[in-house]
């Protein structure tokens, strides 16, 4: 009988993305997974439960409610970034509907693989006599960092680590915010630290990395923990909407860049969680429309959870006044198939991991703009460590001025750019290697499904 294992993603983008990719390769690998989900992110499962039809299946429990959380969001997309801790401490409530679950199922899994927001999990897996594994969609050198955060619990107004490798001192505003709300005693900032304590509990550490972009950091986790790193993970070849349904058709969107010369466009994301204040939004679009560059602006409207209507408005006029040279996309974009065209030459990025991964495996070197959670050391391992971007802004509330990013759009045409670009193909040509057969990813991938294969 084939192994059966459990797979509990965290419901962000950010989250679910890398791990439903991690699930692909291991359906591939004869391995049979439970998805655990609620209601509203099972369509998120259709490129899965197509490809996978007897092999993938979901479970789909009812949401537990929380008062901090409006009714009818299951997913972090409807949420400000505030809303991370409360969906940490809601999905708590699922505790006792997976103990039923598995009670009551003629062949259990013997193993679950949880995301790093969902460390209490281990707990469970422990008390069922699982093995669990713990899944990060943030990168070896931000999970260093971060677990020592919460294993040290600085309050200084500085913050380093010397003893992880290339590491710098952060100011406080820079740490994660879920870290930074931390309030000694409170029931939900014990449980959450305690919970993500137990990600390092279980049987092993899984990374979406790989040796040549963070071999230091990985080479420091695993002399303390047992690590995979099985990354990058890319969706299937057909898959272009693996976050929900992009606002645009990707053909579309590569027709238009197919009239565009090569490398000449600039693609702006912040990723799906970020929201411009419509301050910033203005200078951004005015820079653009200064620039003169071709560019792709992806733009994310209000959630739920932004009151006040001071978020999300692109500038009247503005598409009329840019278009054919500027391509505007409202809601989810189609990010695999637009950084891999030859048109691009830049990527305006928040550094979430996912994006920057993205980024590294189609070559494009980036401009960053860090505002939250793990994108300040994602930051410092794009532009001190490997060299393949420039530091734009920071701050999830400061204001770009747009004659500086004009100023620094202009340095996109420099050497010193095609410099940095011939740092990310080769990194490219690196990850594109790992994935090969032969590969040392791929052979962590063969190795860790051999292992669930165990009894």
């Amino acid at each position: 009988m084939p192994s059966h294992v459990l797979v509990f993603p965290y419901p962000a983008q950010g989250h679910m993305i890398p791990l439903l990719d991690l699930t692909d390769q291991l359906a591939a690998r004869g391995v049979t997974v439970t998805i655990l989900v609620t209601p509203k992110n099972l369509r998120l499962l259709s490129p899965l439960l197509s490809v996978h039809p007897h092999s993938i299946n979901p479970l789909v429990l009812p949401f537990p409610p929380h008062p901090a959380i409006p009714a009818g969001v299951e997913n972090t997309i409807d949420l400000p970034a505030s809303g991370f801790r409360h969906m940490m401490c809601a999905l708590a409530g699922l505790r006792d509907p997976i103990l039923h679950w598995f009670r009551g199922h003629p062949s259990p899994p013997s193993a679950v693989i949880f995301d790093m927001f969902l460390g209490w999990t281990n707990h469970l897996a422990a008390d069922l006599g699982l093995r669990g594994y713990a899944f990060f969609p943030s990168g070896a050198f931000a999970i260093s960092f971060i677990h020592s955060l919460w294993r040290q619990m600085p309050q200084a107004e500085l913050v380093g680590f010397p003893e992880i490798p290339s590491s710098p001192i952060y100011p406080w505003w820079q740490l994660s915010p879920v870290f930074r709300s931390y309030i000694k005693g409170d029931p939900d900032s014990e449980f959450i630290r305690d919970s993500y304590l137990a990600n390092f509990e279980g049987q092993g550490l899984v990374f979406n990395s790989f040796d040549e972009m963070e071999g230091a950091h990985l080479e420091y986790l695993a002399n303390k923990f047992h690590v995979w790193a099985v990354g990058p993970l890319l969706p299937p070849d057909h898959v272009t909407d693996r976050g929900g349904s992009s606002a645009v058709i990707a053909s579309e969107v590569c027709s238009w860049l197919d009239t565009c010369q090569d490398h000449s466009v600039v693609y702006v994301c912040f990723g799906s969680q970020a929201v411009l204040t419509n301050e910033q939004m203005s200078e951004l679009a005015s820079g653009l429309e200064k620039s003169g560059v071709r560019f792709i602006l992806s733009v994310k409207s209000a959630t739920l959870g932004h009151h006040g209507g001071g978020y999300g408005s692109i500038p009247e006029g503005f598409e009329a006044r840019v278009a054919g040279r500027g391509l505007v996309i409202k809601g989810w974009a189609p990010q695999v198939p637009i950084l891999r065209h030859k048109a691009l030459r830049a990527f305006l990025t928040h550094c979430g991991w996912n994006s920057t991964l993205e980024s590294i495996v189609a070559g494009v070197p980036m401009l960053v703009w860090p505002m939250g959670a793990d994108q300040y050391l994602n930051a410092t391992l794009l532009v001190e460590q490997l060299d393949v971007a420039i530091r734009v802004c920071e701050g999830p509330t400061t204001v770009l001025d747009s004659d500086e990013l004009v100023r620094v759009l202009g340095q996109v045409a420099s050497d010193k750019w095609s410099e940095k670009r011939a740092r990310a193909v080769a990194l490219s040509k690196a990850a594109e290697d790992a994935m090969r057969i032969g590969g040392r990813p791929f052979k962590n991938l063969d190795n860790f499904a051999g292992l669930l294969a165990q009894k």
